[in-house]
């Protein structure tokens, strides 16, 4: 049994974050499915301009939909679809083996909108009708405005994966978010299982402390970051009113460790993968990460339900001057703005592929 699998034994879904093409056409992410236990996947608007841009995979599709004249957030949506169903069709097994728990892809909603909520709602219900899978997740991030529309949305029947959270307090509006949503239904006497992922991304903190910090914290803020919130989902599974949910027929909304690719070159290609080893989580990792913990990872003891030493490591972070709750702040703001640049950059590079794939064409 290699790392990977002792982590799935562990209690752990393990998701790749990543989808191209070339990965689906060469039978790779079967052997994934087949060898390391991977049992979902996410994508992001990064993901897709990187496998668009790598090769020719996508240039045939956009050919044809751009002489169907298509373009734009339109043209991406069609070509995303067309990997993901693939690639949910790949995890169908396994969503129906876990009745609806495990065996999910993610597609995210235009980064433009996290700040319209309505506009996130109606784009969520229907790019969710669009894919045509029940195991498709649309990722919805938890700012300010993206909170009610998880709960619209969840209120709505569309599976939601909560992205761009950074702290407990984040984590904790979106799940109080998705209880909500999930509450409206029972009161309306619909069917409470509609099912969510709250996604916390570990990684960024590390990259914005590493040169404000003494050599002794570096690599240590994000792991206590999500102790810290690992406490509060465990905390709030165990409340009255999560029970009393549950005896209706709802599932929890999991834990999803992000961003678990490790930055800093000076420290272990698996960390973030051996601290965030916990049942009824899920880890997404890239596929540099998961290669290297499959090959020489570790699974040792599962974080601590009590969040360990998380509360004396953040206030030695303090202590040197970092201000946790204002940084998680900047860096949901600052996700935001990497993720409307990447999502800019991925509509023009569709746009230019789409001029020279018509190009060749005419020629």
């Amino acid at each position: 049994m290699n790392p990977t699998q002792e982590l799935h034994e562990l209690g752990q879904s393990l998701w790749l974050d990543n989808i191209t093409r070339g990965i689906l056409n060469d039978g790779t992410l079967k052997r994934y499915i087949a060898d390391d236990a991977i049992t979902g996947l996410t994508s992001n608007p990064t993901i897709f301009d990187q496998a668009i841009a790598g090769g020719s995979d996508y240039d045939e599709q956009i050919a044809q939909l751009s002489g169907q004249g298509k373009s734009g957030e339109a043209l991406f949506f069609e070509l995303a679809l067309q990997d993901l169903t693939r690639a949910a069709d790949l995890f169908e097994k396994v969503h129906k083996k876990t009745r609806g728990v495990d065996g999910w892809v993610s597609l995210e909603l235009s980064p433009l909108l996290a700040d319209d909520t309505q506009g996130s709602i109606e784009a969520a219900a229907k790019l969710h009708a669009q894919g045509k899978r029940q195991n498709l997740f649309i990722k919805i991030p938890g700012t300010p405005a993206g909170v009610p529309a998880i709960e619209e949305s969840i209120f709505n029947g569309v599976p939601i994966n909560v992205t761009l959270l950074f702290s407990r307090e984040q984590y904790l509006a979106a799940a109080h978010a998705y209880m909500r949503g999930i509450e409206r239904r029972i009161e309306a006497g619909r069917d409470p299982k509609v099912v969510s992922v709250a996604s916390l991304f570990v990684s960024r903190w590390d990259v914005a402390v590493k040169d404000k910090v003494p050599a002794e914290l570096r690599n240590r803020l994000g792991i206590a970051i999500a102790q810290r919130t690992y406490k509060a989902y465990r905390e709030l599974l165990a409340s009255d009113r999560w029970k009393k949910l549950e005896a209706a027929g709802a599932l929890p909304q999991r834990m999803l460790w992000a961003s678990t690719g490790t930055k800093d070159k000076s420290a272990s290609d698996t960390l973030y993968i051996e601290a965030l080893a916990a049942p009824d989580t899920i880890n997404t990792m890239p596929e540099k990460t998961l290669l290297a913990f499959a090959e020489h990872g570790r699974v040792e003891q599962p974080m601590r339900e009590d969040g360990g030493d998380c509360e004396q490591v953040i206030t030695r972070f303090r202590q040197a001057g970092i201000d946790d709750a204002q940084l998680a702040e900047q860096l949901q703001r600052e996700g935001k703005e990497s993720f409307d640049k990447s999502w800019n950059e991925l509509l023009k590079r569709i746009s230019d592929k789409a001029g020279q794939v018509s190009g060749r064409r005419g020629g």
